[in-house]
């Protein structure tokens, strides 16, 4: 009898124990789904963005949405405050959350060997011998003048003359494609490029146009032009006697 008391005893605690310990762990479960369904601030992307995209210009392809904290992506971005002058790293599809990683330096998105366009400008490439672009010398970064002479057979205004003159100042060599042939040199000297080398400038269209014009129909000639060369702004040249002093 007195077994029979003590074994009822023994299961209604085990029974009253489990019941404390399910609900416990009810509790705990709900509380976790709880804190998973707290609204949490992210941006997300409400139009499709390119690469390269700076993070200046991505407010109106963002929104500020508010999402259940369980679902948000480690580094979800809710602000663009400290990622000022970054770019896009890849594409942006519309209704991904913006994750840091999809961030990165400018330079990390750059060609080796090249540098960026300036906003606002475009490029025009133009193929030159080494010997009109200071033996071949200039690297992408390098400013140049530009100098153009036209010929005989090169003038399309009846009216002109043989002419040489600066077209314009300190423009930025934005790339630049080396020839691979490399012409003989003596023993111990830096051999010299050969054939032509693709040259490409930052430009506004209205330079671009003036490029294209002289790479058509006259000579082009770059000089290294530093940044901190005077400008003597230089006379067009159209006779002989104008050469010597």
């Amino acid at each position: 009898m007195k077994s029979r008391l003590l074994g009822g005893v023994a299961a209604a605690v085990l029974a009253l124990l489990g019941a404390v310990l399910v609900y416990s762990y009810a509790a705990n479960a709900d509380a976790r789904a709880m804190a998973g369904l707290t609204p949490t601030n992210v941006l997300v992307v409400r139009h499709a963005v390119p690469e390269g995209t700076s993070v200046a210009d991505l407010g109106e392809s963002l929104a500020l949405e508010a999402r259940p904290a369980g679902t948000v992506p480690a580094g979800a971005l809710a602000a663009l405050d400290n990622v000022a002058g970054q770019v896009t790293a890849a594409d942006l599809a519309p209704g991904e959350v913006l994750l840091s990683s999809r961030l990165v330096d400018p330079a990390s998105l750059q060609t080796p060997g090249t540098v960026a366009v300036p906003k606002g400008l475009q490029e025009v490439t133009f193929a030159l011998e080494p010997q009109r672009m200071v033996g071949g010398n200039i690297t992408a970064g390098s400013t140049v003048g530009v100098f153009v002479s036209f010929d005989k057979e090169g003038l399309k205004d009846p009216a002109g003359s043989p002419a040489t003159g600066r077209v314009f100042h300190k423009m930025l060599v934005t790339r630049l494609q080396r020839a691979d042939a490399t012409a003989e040199s003596a023993e111990g000297a830096q051999p010299l490029p050969a054939g032509t080398m693709l040259v490409s400038l930052a430009v506004t269209d209205r330079d671009a146009s003036k490029i294209i014009y002289s790479a058509e129909y006259g000579r082009i000639w770059l000089t290294n032009e530093p940044k901190d060369a005077k400008e003597n702004h230089p006379p067009q040249l159209m006779r002989q006697s104008e050469v010597y002093p």
